[in-house]
């Protein structure tokens, strides 16, 4: 495999390069249109309930295939994030006052809906002490409750490494813990600048070893060498992770960072053949794949 350019421009550089740069879009990053009946019906859902999902928020290409098969990614914690990450599109300010009844409405729509499994994410809500895990587990005990047999899991945050709000997700443990680091070490300042990537893997690690099933994801095409992207399989590895989701970072705003290179589909195929090698159990790569892309089928794999 080729090696990638280092990704040595500083972040106003990088948002001044054009996409065109990279020319045409390959076939297989098209997406389709959202619409069908099962698409309009949990769109409706969500409107109704008041709720946020992640897959409108942040933009996802897998929107009309997920929500055409009554599946979606509940994101709780309000639509206002505190961090500024440069590839997310979710925005970024001072969060609204806290919700404690958006819980219930989570789980009513997870009976509604009949799911098998769901996922349940956020922002990130740095201004809380425990950066709104209260609410997570809140949302996981009255899921388990209405559907005892769906399983749950939760997409979190790294509440700043604060192990008092590790522990409240313990008190109600949901089935899968996710938690992405969504690029190499050396991105971090440019990707993920209030977030630290030891931070990242001592989460995981953390609730590995408390006994859950942890999972983890990363995007390529944003900079990142590919023997940076073996490395990093091999710390999440070494901090017990158990599935790995790997997509190819698409520019949701020329107010982000840029996508550094379309990757092709037989490289995706490289990393999840080396990363089954490697010990992760299941890993989920191409080029629209994203966290929760095909999270039921993972959770029936697994357990």
């Amino acid at each position: 495999m080729s090696v990638i350019n280092k990704y040595q421009r500083t972040y106003k550089e990088e948002k001044e390069k054009s996409s065109d740069q990279l020319g045409k879009r390959p076939e297989w990053l098209k997406i389709k249109l959202p619409m069908g009946d099962n698409y309009t019906d949990v769109r409706n859902l969500m409107r109704r309930q008041k709720l946020h999902t992640v897959c409108e928020e942040a933009k996802c290409p897998n929107i009309a295939e997920c929500w055409n098969a009554r599946t979606a990614t509940f994101m709780i914690l309000g639509d206002t994030c505190t961090r500024s990450c440069g590839f997310c599109n979710i925005k970024v300010g001072l969060p609204s006052e806290l919700d404690t009844n958006e819980p219930g409405r989570v789980a009513d729509s997870v009976k509604e809906l009949n799911l098998r499994h769901v996922v349940i994410t956020s922002v990130n809500r740095d201004e809380l002490h425990d950066g709104g895990a209260s609410i997570f587990s809140e949302c996981v005990r009255l899921i388990k409750e209405e559907m005892p047999d769906t399983t749950v899991e939760i997409l979190i945050p790294d509440f700043r490494g604060v192990e008092e709000a590790f522990e409240i997700i313990m008190k109600k443990p949901p089935d899968i813990l996710n938690h992405n680091l969504e690029t190499v070490p050396r991105l971090y300042k440019v990707v993920r600048p209030q977030a630290k990537y030891e931070r990242s893997l001592n989460l995981i690690k953390w609730f590995k070893e408390k006994g859950l099933k942890t999972k983890s994801g990363i995007m390529v095409g944003i900079g990142e060498q590919q023997e940076e992207v073996l490395n990093l399989m091999d710390d999440l590895v070494d901090h017990g992770c158990d599935i790995l989701t790997i997509g190819q970072y698409l520019q949701p705003t020329k107010n982000h960072l840029p996508v550094d290179r379309f990757v092709p589909l037989e490289e995706f195929k490289v990393y999840k053949e080396l990363g089954l090698e490697k010990g992760f159990k299941i890993v989920e790569s191409s080029p629209l794949v994203r966290s929760s892309y095909h999270a039921d089928k993972h959770a029936r794999a697994i357990f």
